[in-house]
């Protein structure tokens, strides 16, 4: 080589050490392999998130559906049914499970438990650049399901009203809720881990009538006259013309074979010819002249015409018809202005004037009538047949033993307490029987493990009525409480830990209850009592679960807001189903929320 050629490659040598033109590609290609490698970390990170995800719910899943058979399997039959749960619902192709282990702790007072565990490798897409320790990821997890120390208690309150009869409501809650009792009695393991009530509702509930006797009903309605005539008077009444101002007195000239007095556009009923509850009473539109119900106006079924909240109530009595003479003396007596009938006597200070009438009473009839108005102008009529006939038939009232079980809401605020059904006067903490035309046949069942009788109560279910969740719900909470008549829970042993539910199922929006039937003020009642019911102050310092359930055939009436309100905060406590066949699925998903609540670990 020259010297020139050597001069010339120091030349280029020199010129290539000076050159940063090439930095930036050079820079970039070094730098890009952590940069990848970041990135991608990103990318297999969350895959494998993901895959541990999906494996810890398998996990969880199927450790919940082991426990209700683990007491009476073998180690290996455990491990055995728990892989193949596990692998139905574990679907993560790109991390195969490599191992796997099935733990069972029998109760030994603290309660049984079941551990799951399971792990597995994940091949990476970026990681891998650097090396071949990242060529996978590790994906583990486990599941404990601790039970036995756990107890339940669940009230279900079921919408018996006659929308129910709709579209196939009533036999689709009928299977689903059968089907809740026979999943849920597999979580008992041991006598006194799950206790399931029933509750079905429509405008009342019915408590039985073997409680006919019980010292925590109220009859004070039952034997009551319609409220709407002693709050806006009665027919023709004529006490206030011989200046009697007693509340409650009825003196009219109807009696035996007149026309009943009540028409359903001025009173909201009209008349029947015996006491209305009886099986054979018929409408009337005359006054019995005679045989065993003679002169007794009796009020028929109320339409709610001018009370709404008494629709369809019967009132469980009549008024009897006593013959009375009204008289007025001295020189001022006249029979202006009085009915026909009306004669006078004598003249000046010895004028006599007097009208033939009848005195009515609700459910009595006194043998002398003024007994309860002294008054010289109200006396009973000489001789009459009438007086001493009813003086001694008892007709004109209904025993308690005629009641089919139903009580309605008790007095406000008490209607949205938990206090305790004793004591007297008013507001009444005692529950209100009333004779109702659409009394469920159904009744609650309080807090019981025999699956066979809560089922037979399932299925004996007849829709009928209108809605007022407010009282199944009230009923549904007693039978949770474990201190209160009539309907008392068990006691609870201190050494044990429990979780109450209710789980309340309607079709519709609320209708009617006890005072009325408008929408608005009907739930304003039951937020109340929901607040109540969820607030740990209010049960001894207990939390009580609820589920409720709107059964909203295609989309008829629009979101119930107190139904939302009423369900504990969360998503899925509240549901909204829209056909019949979804009933079983909404109260699967309430059964696998309560399911995953017991889970201690």
């Amino acid at each position: 080589m020259s010297f020139p050629s050597i001069t010339r490659l120091t030349r280029l040598a020199r010129r290539f050490q000076t050159d940063a033109r090439g930095n930036v590609a050079i820079i970039f290609a070094i730098v890009s392999i952590p940069l990848v490698a970041l990135v991608g970390a990103a990318v297999d990170y969350t895959r494998a998130v993901s895959d541990r995800t999906a494996l810890q719910s398998a996990l969880d899943s199927a450790a919940l559906m082991i426990s209700k058979d683990a007491a009476t399997m073998s180690a290996s039959q455990i491990t055995t049914r728990a892989r193949q749960y596990v692998d139905s619902l574990y679907t993560a192709t790109d991390a195969p499970i490599q191992n796997f282990t099935a733990t069972y702790t029998p109760n030994s007072g603290s309660g049984a438990s079941i551990l799951l565990s399971a792990n597995g490798t994940m091949p990476t897409y970026f990681m891998r650049v650097l090396g071949s320790n990242f060529n996978t990821l590790p994906v583990a997890t486990s599941s404990t399901t601790k039970w036995g120390s756990t107890r339940m208690r669940v009230a279900l309150v079921l919408d018996n009203t006659g929308s129910m009869a709709q579209n196939g409501k009533m036999a689709a809650l009928q299977s689903a809720a059968t089907d809740m009792i026979t999943k849920l009695s597999a979580f008992n393991t041991t006598t006194g881990d799950v206790y399931i009530s029933i509750v079905p509702f429509a405008k009342d509930v019915n408590v039985s009538t073997s409680n006919v006797s019980a010292s925590w009903l109220n009859w004070t309605e039952w034997m009551a006259e319609p409220p709407y005539l002693s709050q806006n008077g009665y027919p023709n009444n004529l006490a206030s013309l011989v200046g009697i101002t007693t509340p409650g007195v009825w003196i009219d000239m109807t009696g035996p074979g007149s026309n009943c007095p009540f028409t359903n556009s001025s009173y909201g009923f009209s008349c029947t010819d015996r006491p209305a509850t009886l099986s054979n009473a018929n409408s009337a539109s005359k006054i019995p002249s005679s045989g065993n119900y003679k002169g007794m106006i009796c009020p028929g079924e109320d339409s709610g015409r001018k009370l709404s909240g008494k629709a369809s109530i019967y009132y469980n009595g009549c008024y009897t018809s006593v013959s009375v003479t009204l008289k007025w003396t001295g020189s001022s007596a006249t029979c202006s202005g009085k009915p026909s009938g009306c004669s006078c006597s004598g003249s000046g200070s010895s004028k006599v004037c007097t009208l033939p009438a009848y005195r009515h009473d609700w459910r009595n009839v006194l043998a002398d009538p003024s007994a309860t108005a002294p008054d010289p102008r109200v006396t009973p009529a000489p001789d009459s047949t009438l007086t001493q006939y009813a003086a001694t038939n008892p007709s004109a009232s209904v025993s308690n033993g005629g009641w089919t079980g139903c009580v309605n809401d008790r007095d406000q605020n008490f209607d949205t307490t938990n206090d305790a059904m004793t004591g007297s006067g008013i507001p009444s903490k005692l529950p209100y029987a009333e004779q109702w035309a659409d009394c469920l046949p159904a009744t609650i069942t309080p807090m019981s493990n025999q699956w066979s009788t809560l089922k037979s109560q399932i299925n004996a279910m007849t829709p009928s009525g209108n809605t007022n969740q407010a009282v199944g719900l009230f009923w549904g909470w007693q039978t949770l409480n474990t201190t209160n008549d009539p309907f008392k829970a068990p006691a609870k042993d201190p050494n044990w830990v429990y979780k109450d539910y209710i789980v309340l199922l309607s079709d519709g929006l609320n209708t009617q209850n006890r005072w009325t039937q408008t929408v608005s003020d009907i739930d304003a009642r039951q937020e109340l009592l929901c607040k109540n019911i969820k607030d740990p102050a209010q049960n001894g310092g207990n939390q009580i679960t609820v589920f409720s359930i709107q059964v909203n055939i295609s989309s008829k009436d629009p979101t119930s807001k107190v139904l939302q309100d009423c369900a504990t905060p969360g998503a899925g406590y509240f549901q909204m189903i829209t056909q019949s066949s979804q009933t079983a699925d909404a109260f699967n998903n309430v059964l696998a929320t309560i399911a995953k609540l017991r889970i201690s670990q």
